[in-house]
């Protein structure tokens, strides 16, 4: 009761004051009538107690955000130079900072020794098979011969079981002739895969910008050690800028994903930026400890997020900046219309 009485009291000084501007200047122009200066009052109360909106639109604080970039070192190392500086606007792609790669660049040529030393081994295993196989084919040959002579009665069993003999040794040095092959192959396949990891780390090492966006916050200076995983620079994604606003649960149940709504920026009041209600949580920001009455649930606040084109903010990007403060108007009903006063007027 209190809060109404100070607030009528507040309303009512309003007024006062906006009839001692107006008095003199209706004296002077005899020809203003009184319905005149009941209209002005009747705009300036609605101003300030926030019933100059049509029936479908409301209206709630916010401030303009961009979604966060960061772009850190994938490995433990020394930075061995930061490209970029902040407020700087890069690609994406663009070289961000170079890490010191001394160190993987020595794991590098000794990978591909070991790369130049299995490729050797494989060269003997195959010579090895090609000499096996031709020991095999001896003692082949010298088996059948002995069972010929066998047959003929001009052979004895022992030298049978000799050539038997030798021809298992052949066949078993061949397939250990194989076995070295194949263990060579694999010790190849191993030590490009370690060269391969090497590169990689050292492709790694060269930070690149993931999206175009402007550099936030410049983390870390050239000559530091880091930690795997340690921000470099921080980019703010251009495409993706919004305005978080906090909207009560009358508000929240009858927003329309993808409607349309409007921005106005504290800094520049004369501007209506265009946006699109992009989301709206699911659950309430701020909750009573118990909601039994309606009163109780019109405290229910919902985050959302009203988006700002990507075309748009292209055409601006030099004039994007975050943690700007404003007010922002969605609509409750589609088909209320916006007033000229919220008409898109954008920078020329």
């Amino acid at each position: 009761m209190v809060g109404q009485r100070r607030g009528a009291v507040r309303l009512l000084s309003a007024a006062m004051l906006c009839a001692c501007v107006v008095a003199p200047a209706a004296a002077q122009d005899s020809g203003k009538s009184i319905a005149g200066l009941g209209a002005r009052l009747q705009e300036l109360i609605g101003k300030l107690t926030g019933r100059g909106l049509p029936a479908g639109l409301f209206s709630t604080n916010g401030r303009i955000e961009a979604e966060q970039v960061l772009v850190s070192a994938k490995l433990a190392g020394r930075v061995a130079q930061v490209l970029v500086e902040e407020g700087q606007t890069v690609d994406a792609g663009e070289v961000v900072a170079r890490m010191d790669t001394a160190e993987l660049e020595a794991q590098l040529a000794g990978g591909e020794a070991q790369v130049r030393r299995a490729e050797k081994s494989i060269a003997e295993a195959e010579a090895s098979i090609a000499q096996r196989e031709s020991q095999r084919t001896l003692a082949e040959q010298e088996y059948e011969r002995a069972s010929t002579l066998k047959e003929r009665g001009f052979g004895t069993i022992q030298s049978l079981d000799i050539r038997q003999s030798e021809l298992n040794v052949a066949l078993a040095a061949l397939k250990a002739a194989q076995a070295s092959l194949d263990e060579a192959d694999a010790a190849a396949d191993a030590a490009r895969a370690e060269v391969a990891r090497i590169r990689s780390q050292i492709d790694d090492s060269t930070l690149k910008a993931p999206r175009r966006g402007r550099v936030e916050y410049k983390l870390v200076q050239s000559g530091e050690v880091v930690a795997a995983g340690a921000p470099i620079v921080t980019l703010l994604d251009l495409s993706d800028v919004y305005m978080t606003v906090f909207v009560p649960a009358r508000v929240a149940g009858r927003l329309a994903l993808g409607d349309e709504a409007r921005i106005v920026l504290d800094p520049a009041p004369d501007y209506v930026v265009p946006a699109t209600v992009s989301f709206v949580a699911a659950g309430a920001q701020f909750t009573p400890k118990s909601v039994e009455t309606a009163d109780e649930r019109e405290k229910l606040m919902f985050r959302a997020k009203l988006r700002i084109a990507p075309q748009l903010l292209r055409q601006y990007e030099n004039r994007v900046k975050t943690g700007v403060r404003g007010v922002a108007y969605v609509r409750t009903d589609s088909a209320t219309s916006w007033p000229d006063t919220l008409a898109v007027k954008l920078p020329q």
